[in-house]
């Protein structure tokens, strides 16, 4: 993140989901930024998408150009992250800040408020099982946790997790 857009975007993107000027999980964020969102079931390129079209957003708000370089690198999971949290918090009404730390709760990832070196590669662990969908049939390791399960989590696209998790949780 040496380019001044990407030092500005990342304190953007930090600025919708954590307390302003807040040090805590900024280390956490690092590494949610630096790893990329790989979609390997169809339906989830349009989280990618929604993750990248948050730098728009950021260009719109700020008086930086586009610059191509930057503009047109694959999603990161915090970007994916982000954007989710705004969609379930037009879907809910429960705010995106909300829904942001449940999905970091939910990946076991809420008690790095501060992470030290003996904790990137765990957390890096659990974000390769995030990408990767290598987390249980039930959602266990991943975003959408379900206590009863109808279908195999690892074989659903992120939005029908969510959906299936709203309902598990009685929320629709």
């Amino acid at each position: 993140m040496a380019e001044p857009i990407e030092s500005e975007y990342f304190n953007w993107l930090c600025a919708k989901v954590l307390e302003v000027r807040s040090p805590i999980y900024k280390d956490l964020m690092k590494i949610l930024y630096e790893t990329e969102f790989v979609w390997n079931v169809e339906g989830d390129r349009n989280r990618a998408e929604d993750g990248c079209e948050l730098r728009l957003g950021f260009l719109r708000n700020t008086s930086w150009n586009q610059d191509p370089d930057w503009y047109h690198q694959p999603c990161s999971v915090l970007e994916m992250l982000i954007a989710f949290a705004d969609r379930a918090s037009f879907q809910t009404d429960i705010p995106v800040k909300d829904w942001f730390c449940e999905f970091i709760g939910n990946l076991d990832l809420g008690d790095y408020r501060q992470v030290s070196r003996s904790d990137e590669g765990y957390i890096r662990d659990i974000l390769d099982a995030l990408v990767w969908r290598t987390y249980d049939d039930a959602g266990h390791g991943g975003v959408f946790p379900l206590r009863w399960p109808k279908r195999d989590q690892r074989k659903v696209e992120i939005w029908y997790q969510f959906c299936d998790y709203l309902d598990d949780r009685g929320l629709i």
